[in-house]
C-alpha cells in the first residue's frame, strides 16, 4: 500500500516553532544548534519514498526568523510495489528579512526506483537562502534508479530559476554522456539567494574538480557540481558553502 504523508514547519523571529507536524516516515525534530538559527533534523521513521509514495514537506519561514533545515540521514528512493513513480514534493515560503538555509543529506536513487522530486520555493525580496541539493545515482555497485528533479525558485513574485534534471532508464538520451554527467555518478547543485549580491554580484568562476559557480539573473548564485562519487560531491560543496554563506 502506498504512503500519503505531509510534513509542516512554521519558524517565528522568535525562534519559535509554532507548527512542527510530523507524518507517517517524515519525523521532524527540534535540534540543538549554535549560532543565531532555529534548527530542524528530519529524522526517516520508515523506508521511503516507495514507488506509488507521495510525501511532503511544507515549510514557513516567517518575516526575520532564521531557520536551519537538514536530515540525519540520506533519503533512499526504492521500488515499491505499486507500478506508478514515487512523489517527493518541498514546498518552502520564506517571508521579509528571514533566512533559510535548506542542507539535507543526499537522495539516493536506488536500481529499480522511479522518483519525481519536486522543490517549489517562494521567496520575499529580502528574504535569504541557501539550498544543497546532492542526488547519488545508484547505491555502491548498482545501476540508477530513474530520477527526475525539478527546483523552482521565485522571488518577489518573479521568476530566479526553473531548472529540470533527469537520470535513469526513461530519462531523456545523453544524460550520462560527455555533456551531462561522463560517467559520474555523483550530482549536485548548491543555490545562495541573498539581497547582498545586487551592489557586489558573484564572479563566475570553476571551483574543485568538475564543478562551477555561476551568477543568476538576480542577487543569487548557483554552483553546479558532478563527481565520482558523495565523498567528492560533499567536498566540493562544502567549499562552494564557504566561499557564497559560510555562515
Amino acid at each position: 500500500m502506498s504512503l500519503r504523508a505531509t510534513a509542516r514547519i512554521v519558524a517565528d523571529a522568535d525562534g519559535g516553532l509554532p507548527l512542527l507536524e510530523s507524518d507517517g516516515p517524515l519525523a521532524l525534530r527540534r535540534t540543538r544548534t549554535t549560532g543565531p538559527y532555529t534548527r530542524v533534523t528530519v529524522v526517516g521513521a520508515m523506508s521511503a519514498p516507495l514507488g506509488g509514495d507521495r510525501l511532503a514537506i511544507e515549510t514557513e519561514v516567517r518575516d526575520g526568523a532564521r531557520l536551519l533545515v537538514d536530515s540525519a540521514a540520506a533519503t533512499v528512493a526504492l521500488p515499491g510495489r505499486a507500478a506508478e513513480p514515487a512523489a517527493y514534493d518541498i514546498r518552502i515560503t520564506v517571508g521579509d528579512g528571514a533566512v533559510l538555509r535548506w542542507l539535507p543529506e543526499q537522495l539516493v536513487s536506488a536500481y529499480g526506483s522511479d522518483l519525481r522530486m519536486r522543490t517549489t520555493v517562494e521567496l520575499a525580496a529580502t528574504a535569504r537562502l541557501v539550498l544543497r541539493e546532492e542526488q547519488i545515482l545508484g547505491r555502491h555497485g548498482e545501476e540508477t534508479g530513474t530520477l527526475v528533479t525539478r527546483l523552482t525558485v521565485r522571488r518577489a513574485g518573479r521568476p530566479l530559476l526553473d531548472q529540470e534534471l533527469a537520470y535513469g532508464p526513461g530519462a531523456p538520451g545523453g544524460w550520462d554522456g560527455g555533456a551531462v554527467l561522463a560517467g559520474n555518478r555523483a550530482t549536485g547543485q548548491l543555490l545562495v539567494v541573498d539581497p547582498e549580491f545586487e551592489d557586489k554580484p558573484v564572479e563566475p568562476r570553476p571551483l574543485t574538480g568538475n564543478a562551477v559557480l555561476a551568477p543568476l539573473a538576480g542577487p543569487a548564485a548557483l554552483v553546479t557540481v558532478v563527481a565520482d562519487d558523495a565523498l567528492e560531491l560533499r567536498r566540493t560543496l562544502d567549499e562552494a558553502l564557504g566561499i557564497l554563506a559560510p555562515s
